[in-house]
């Protein structure tokens, strides 16, 4: 006698079913991400664990390492150094001045290159160059550049009538500001390419619109580009921000620090304490407390940006 069906059973096999494809599908996510996510563990959350670790020891670099667990010690005398708070307020000066001045100059070059320019494609691969040269490259190229005797700048200065033996970056009142301009003719073209792809997708139709109302250029550029920008600006602008504060071979290269510690960076700091002195333990105090600054900052771009894609 035929058993009658249930269809309880198909539903439960259809069940089964999903789920082995679901499991397979999960093993090949995982088979696909795990070749990538290896290489930030062992290179990026391994050492920072480590790093941590030694935050709270006195471990020193020397041949035969023997180190002891200190507590909270490395933090205290790090609050009390005033010579690394000097090098975190330089760096607050260096970030935010290069951050800045990186988008003015960067959103001026990229209206130019999004205007209708001869030979467009030069200038705009000329544009990228400073990209393409490694930090340590520019650093030394710069380095001539300032040069006080045989400078083409100072060259420059005393063929128009102007002092033409300013060292420049040996000096405590250029120092700071020669190394600025030079990150920002480094980081400018990044952010330079991002506003361009922006300016781009902004549809022709909103100016047309605006200019039919009566706005002028400066109207135009205030009330349909900053707003279709913004997105954009933010974005950027918080990732520059992150970058040139973790900042280390450009100013090591240009200054190690000098003179006088008026260039002397945080992450420049950390590693001089660390190679320098050797004391792993308290550099490495010094690193945590860098990035819990890195981590609160990328905390407010996350959301900021969150908060943008709310409102829409």
């Amino acid at each position: 006698m035929p058993r009658p069906h249930d269809p309880g059973n198909g539903r439960r096999a259809g069940r089964v079913k999903l789920g082995g494809v679901g499991r397979a599908r999960r093993r090949e996510a995982i088979g696909l991400v795990l070749p990538s996510l290896l290489p930030v563990l062992v290179f990026s959350v391994a050492p920072l664990v480590v790093g941590i670790l030694l935050a709270f020891t006195d471990a020193r670099l020397v041949r035969s390492p023997e180190y002891q667990f200190v507590g909270v010690d490395n933090f205290t005398r790090l609050f009390d150094n005033s010579f690394f708070w000097e090098s975190f307020r330089i760096g607050m000066v260096w970030a935010v001045s290069v951050t800045l001045l990186q988008l003015v100059a960067a959103m001026g070059l990229a209206l130019l290159l999004n205007s209708d320019l001869r030979l467009q494609g030069l200038t705009r691969v000329l544009a990228l160059i400073p990209w393409a040269m490694p930090p340590v490259v520019v650093a030394i190229m710069w380095r001539m550049i300032y040069s006080p005797n045989a400078g083409p700048l100072n060259a420059f200065l005393g063929a128009v009538g102007l002092p033409d033996s300013i060292n420049w970056l040996g000096n405590f009142d250029t120092a700071l500001p020669a190394v600025i301009v030079v990150g920002v003719w480094l980081g400018m073209p990044q952010t330079t390419v991002t506003l361009l792809a922006g300016l781009q997708q902004i549809p022709t139709e909103l100016y047309e619109a605006a200019s039919m109302d009566g706005a002028n250029a400066l109207r135009r550029f205030t009330s349909v580009t900053i707003p279709s920008l913004r997105p954009i600006v933010t974005s950027i602008t918080s990732l520059n921000f992150i970058w040139n504060f973790n900042s280390f071979s450009l100013v090591y290269v240009l200054t190690e620090g000098g003179p006088g510690g008026k260039t002397m960076l945080p992450m420049l700091f950390t590693y001089l304490e660390a190679f320098k002195n050797r004391n792993i333990g308290y550099a490495a105090a010094m690193g945590v407390v860098l990035v819990a600054v890195v981590v609160i900052l990328l905390a407010f771009y996350l959301w900021s940006q969150f908060r943008e894609e709310k409102e829409k």
